[in-house]
């Protein structure tokens, strides 16, 4: 690898060049094991969650024995509030994060010094896998605070040897201001905060396709082929997906290789994945369908064992000269779907309509109410600016026969003005339940 490949201490970021596959699953085996001690004898959840399914750390022989320990769902991180799964002293934990708690208490998570570390390297095998180079100048555009997206993609980014520009969310003409100025080569960002800064390249006059931006690496929320196509084409640049989540890591359990979109390299050596049934927990094989599982392989102050993520993809084989394998772009969560008169819905299936209609721009909002016996879905989506009213009723009504005809479902469709929908973390809340308050 040439020397301008190597970050600041001399070491390219490791992408699985000096593993095998039988090297990678001993190592796995090793570090599952240490995992499984350390967890059971240091978080008392973790032993009395065991001690109920009847297995110990020593059960485990091999890697396919882990499928005979329990579940952790984000509940039991909820009932250990704050730190009850905390496995180290509280005086070697060195930061704190949290999810939102929007649905109820937070989970928080704790990172001993080597966590950082660690989390840091594969932050930063992550935008080298995704085409950033020691050198290059990262513009962060994910939330900071107790959000993982900004400080994770941040030391991830310093740690390959990049220049941070850590802008955070929000102030969105300031950051198409900070973008021409700073020319960075890389940004990371949210897919749909980044329609939001196209939209306002396009409001100050200024062509997306000028800027230096050469690689967009997005997060956070699951996005689709179309959107993928409509930023490439709009900013020419290559869009790169980023998979983690804070109970994990956070960024950077995974990350789509830009010379082989479609699918994201687990990096294996610290996260373990499973795929599995949603309903009976069943252990799926490799190109099923299910919901993603993580055991964290290297994790000291929170590890977390057969995690449920709720994120709905499928397990690939590693790429050729890798050991790593590869998952497809998450589709949507378990949680996330919405039932609407006996048809199963998500999102990302909306956003593939929405993404086909001219006057509208890609942000939008599933509205779901009570009306009689029965439940109804309100689509809220915002207009282009140069969209007129009469635009905007055609696009309505396109967008109500494409999910009839393609989704089986009636709905109402209300194109409201750009920039109407509240934004969080600069992505939207996809899904609001309106059904008990109606």
């Amino acid at each position: 690898m040439a020397d301008t490949e190597r970050d600041a201490a001399g070491a390219a970021p490791d992408l699985g060049e000096k593993l095998d596959g039988a090297g990678l699953a001993a190592l796995q085996l090793e570090r599952l094991r240490e995992t499984l001690h350390h967890a059971y004898e240091r978080v008392p959840f973790y032993r009395e969650s065991f001690d109920r399914a009847g297995v110990r750390p020593d059960d485990l022989r091999s890697l396919g024995d882990l499928a005979r320990f329990p579940f952790t769902a984000k509940a039991d991180l909820r009932g250990q509030y704050p730190f009850g799964m905390f496995a180290v002293e509280r005086s070697r934990v060195r930061r704190l994060h949290a999810s939102s708690g929007t649905t109820g208490l937070p989970t928080v998570v704790g990172y001993t010094d080597r966590d950082l570390e660690v989390w840091a390297e594969v932050v930063a095998r992550s935008i080298r896998a995704a085409g950033g180079r020691p050198g290059d100048t990262v513009h962060v555009a994910y939330g900071y605070g107790l959000f993982t997206g900004g400080l994770g993609a941040h030391y991830g980014a310093e740690r390959l040897g990049c220049t941070v520009v850590p802008a955070s969310g929000g102030m969105t003409a300031r950051q198409v201001r900070l973008i021409q100025d700073f020319r960075p080569e890389v940004i990371m960002v949210t897919p749909s905060y980044m329609l939001t800064l196209l939209d306002e390249f396009e409001r100050q006059g200024v062509d997306p396709r000028s800027t230096s931006l050469r690689v967009g690496i997005f997060g956070a929320e699951p996005w689709t082929e179309e959107m993928r196509r409509e930023i490439e084409e709009r900013f020419a640049i290559d869009a790169v997906d980023i998979y983690g989540l804070s109970e994990v890591m956070g960024p950077g359990v995974a990350q789509e290789c830009v010379d082989g979109k479609g699918a994201l390299t687990v990096w294996e050596d610290h996260f373990l994945p499973e795929v599995v049934d949603p309903l009976t927990g069943e252990v799926l094989p490799d190109g099923e369908p299910g919901e993603l599982v993580f055991t964290s392989l290297t994790k000291e102050a929170m590890p977390v064992v057969r995690y449920r993520t709720r994120d709905l993809t499928t397990l690939l084989p590693a790429a050729p000269g890798r050991p790593f394998r590869r998952m497809e772009k998450v589709t949507g969560r378990s949680d996330d779907m919405v039932i609407l008169r006996g048809v199963n819905l998500f999102p990302t299936q909306v956003e593939e309509i929405v993404l086909r209609v001219p006057a509208l721009a890609p942000h939008f909002q599933l509205r779901l109410e009570r009306r009689g016996r029965l439940d109804a879905l309100t689509v809220r989506v915002e207009a282009r600016a140069d969209a007129g009213p009469a635009d905007r009723a055609e696009a309505a009504r396109a967008v109500e026969a494409a999910m009839k005809d393609g989704i089986g479902v009636s709905v109402r469709v209300e194109v409201v003005d750009p920039e109407t929908l509240e934004r969080s973390v600069g992505k939207l809340r996809r899904i609001v339940d309106l059904r008990q308050s109606t």
